[in-house]
């Protein structure tokens, strides 16, 4: 294990891998979407974020978040099951299958309480939450919110 360690510690210190510095600048369709990953990871860095929690059917938003390292864990909430294992190879992510979309709101609540149970947020973390509205329509992230997890 510290072999593996020492190894993984090396590639990531490799000129071989590129963390972008820079937020998104080309406007395609997903320009949105790859500037509220960027923000979102940024973000997470400024305000000591235990957690970004997202919503994805594709995977893109995950590899969006995990291309740029943020210090915090990367929570990925999936219906699609054939995405379900490779999104945990993605660095950070660790992913979960989630089937109940019923509103944003609900949603989000929903997701957070999950990350809480399961270890990877307490009372009084901070937490940054992406989504697509409306949430029924599975599209691509258009929201990103901020919140300290409370208590029941």
């Amino acid at each position: 294990i510290e072999r593996m360690a020492s190894i993984l510690a090396k590639v990531e210190d490799s000129p071989l891998i590129k963390v972008p510095q820079n937020p998104p600048h080309i406007r395609t369709k997903r320009y949105i979407t790859k500037s509220i990953c960027y923000h979102a990871a940024l973000m997470a860095n400024d305000i000591d974020a235990k957690a970004i929690t997202t919503l994805t059917n594709s995977g893109y938003t995950a590899f969006q978040i995990s291309a740029w390292r943020p210090n915090a864990h990367i929570l990925v909430f999936t219906s699609n099951r054939n995405i379900l294992s490779q999104l945990n190879l993605l660095w950070g992510v660790k992913a979960f299958y989630y089937d109940k979309f019923v509103s944003t709101d609900e949603t989000v609540r929903d997701v957070n309480r999950i990350a809480r149970d399961s270890g990877y947020l307490n009372v009084g973390d901070m937490v940054i939450s992406l989504a697509a509205m409306p949430i029924s329509e599975k599209g691509m992230v258009n929201t990103l919110r901020v919140r300290e997890i409370q208590g029941n």
